[in-house]
């Protein structure tokens, strides 16, 4: 319907050129936006506004000339100008009916477009340290990011998912470290358990599996312990490739996998970081200063220069960042979106000067970043900090045990990534209307129960006579549900170039609402046959709609409840 409007606009403005009231030259961006207030008509455009300057005429006089230059459509069945100049228009209810049609011969791929024309798109998310279990702050990430890899897959990009394991450095070390203490019997009460130790009961899982020589597979590495509490680098390969592993089945749990796990400890091995500073060195970006070497990043926007290496001769964690970041240009990915913390802030404009300093011809803003908030989990209003597990904050699995990954996944992308995030536990839980992803399933559920009740009642749902019949669907709550179906599209669209996965969990919620209102107050199984299957078609429509949307989130769409 909006394409309509906004082609009908085009032709309007193409008469008003020819009738010399728009100067010729103009080739204004049609915006048509749903209407806010259902009296106002279905959808909105303040397009007289932006002209009315150039036509030299007030925007409802400009307004009354476009109106009166539409051509005609059977789509339409209103227009009327408000305000200080907006046009409203009034959608047919057989055009708003036929959204029921495309939906259902659509299917899963309704809302599916391929406007990304089959681009890559790298996106980098969790990346956590294998220093650990996931936290919920990493569940936030994923969450998020996967969720932008499907919309960005519905939108027609080509979509690569990458983990980044920053195996290499003091934390690494501090693993280790930690893992032997355990395997010789210290404790982190002890004196001699090292000063930034682990302390979570995994470490004990660690050392318990290390001293009994088991093996373990994480992605595409195989090791066995060697039982031996006095060889460090074998406990420390042994506890990355441990925690990888579990890492990877918290991910699972999570209905969340990846393309490419890359490995920070490769950038030095295949010399990338050595190479990375001597082409910043040869651009003639670097400084010795203080025994340390330094990359001018003020000549591209920093507000301060950066150490680059240490005086001890170890790299700071900036160079690897963008001797990784050049390796995924050199693979090809001119478009790369890192989800990542908040925390992580300061590091994208030092990055990205980084890699202008390189003089590669990587354009200036690249790469894109997505950045969350931290979450705060909280049960019975009071805030739960610790997991016994982990021992100084709530693991991820530790939320999906609690509420499932359903409400896990939905709690944690339907807010803004830049928001700060309280994940209610007791609400996750909760089988009420209060409950978003209750109230969204549940509306799918409820139309799975109309057809139940139609079959037992002999009255199955027949699709030719619904289809015939989709101009019944004319009372006020009926179309508002067709009208809010028929954005579905561009709200698949939108959040996917805005990188906001929340967008589509806030259309599911007013799709459900506006279910749930049609379905309390227009009665589906009357006796007429031709209004009972047209209501029928409208129910699964909405279904079918909530069922994309829901896939979008990784959420599960439940036929009972």
């Amino acid at each position: 319907m909006k394409d309509t409007i906004i082609s009908l606009l085009e032709r309007a403005l193409e008469d008003l050129q020819r009738q010399a009231v728009l100067p010729s030259e103009i080739a204004p961006t049609i915006k048509v936006d749903p209407a806010k207030d259902k009296a106002h008509g279905d959808y909105a455009t303040n397009l007289a506004l932006m002209l009315a300057k150039p036509a030299g005429l007030k925007p409802r006089e400009l307004a009354d000339k476009l109106v009166a230059a539409l051509p005609a459509s059977e789509a339409v069945s209103k227009v009327e100008i408000a305000g200080p100049g907006f046009i409203n228009f009034f959608a047919a209810t057989d055009a708003a009916a036929q959204v029921v049609r495309e939906v259902l011969d659509s299917g899963d791929a309704f809302g599916r477009s391929l406007v990304g024309q089959g681009q890559k798109v790298q996106v980098e998310f969790v990346s956590a340290n294998p220093t650990g279990p996931l936290h919920v702050g990493h569940g936030r990430g994923a969450a998020i990011g996967d969720c932008l890899c499907r919309l960005l897959e519905a939108t027609g990009f080509d979509v690569t998912r990458e983990f980044y394991y920053n195996d290499a450095g003091a934390q690494i070390s501090n693993l280790a470290l930690s893992v032997q203490a355990r395997a010789k019997g210290v404790t982190p009460e002890d004196d001699a358990w090292p000063a930034d130790g682990y302390r979570g009961d995994y470490i004990t899982d660690v050392a318990n599996a290390y001293l009994a020589g088991e093996s373990v597979h994480a992605d595409d590495r195989h090791v066995t312990a060697k039982a031996d509490p006095d060889d460090l680098d074998a406990i420390r390969d042994f506890a990355v490739a441990y925690l990888r592993r579990e890492q990877d089945l918290d991910l699972r749990a999570f209905g969340v996998a990846f393309d490419v796990y890359f490995l920070e400890s490769s950038l030095y091995r295949d010399g990338k970081v050595a190479g990375t500073a001597e082409r910043l060195a040869e651009q003639g970006h670097t400084y010795e200063q203080d025994g340390a070497t330094w990359l001018r990043t003020t000549d591209f926007g920093d507000d301060k220069d950066r150490v680059m290496r240490k005086r001890d001769g170890d790299y700071t964690y900036f160079l690897p960042d963008v001797a990784y970041h050049l390796d995924k240009w050199q693979r090809g990915f001119t478009t790369v979106i890192n989800e990542q913390g908040a925390d992580h802030h300061s590091t994208v404009t030092r990055v990205r000067a980084g890699l202008q300093a390189l003089g590669v011809g990587i354009p200036e803003g690249w790469p894109d970043y997505v950045l969350h908030q931290m979450v705060l989990v909280t049960r019975s209003g009071v805030e739960v900090k610790l997991s016994k597990r982990a021992g100084s904050y709530v693991t991820l699995r530790d939320l999906i045990d609690e509420v499932g990954r359903d409400a896990t996944r939905f709690f944690l992308a339907a807010r803004r990534a830049d928001s700060q995030l309280t994940f209610d536990i007791d609400l996750a839980r909760s089988q009420s209307n209060d409950n978003p992803v209750y109230y969204v399933q549940y509306a799918h559920a409820r139309v799975c129960s109309m057809l139940r009740k139609a079959q037992a009642d002999e009255r199955p749902f027949d699709h030719a006579l619904a289809m015939g019949n989709l101009s019944l669907l004319d009372t006020e709550q009926e179309k508002a549900l067709l009208n809010r179906l028929a954005r579905y599209p561009e709200v698949v669209e939108r959040a996917a170039f805005a990188r906001e996965p929340q967008q589509i969990a806030q259309y599911l919620q007013d799709l459900a609402a506006e279910f749930h209102t049609c379905y309390n107050a227009v009665k589906v199984m009357v006796e007429d046959d031709a209004q009972r299957n047209a209501r029928l078609a409208l129910g699964l429509a909405a279904r079918q709609v909530l069922r994309n949307g829901l896939d979008l989130l990784g959420v599960g769409a439940p036929e009972e409840m």
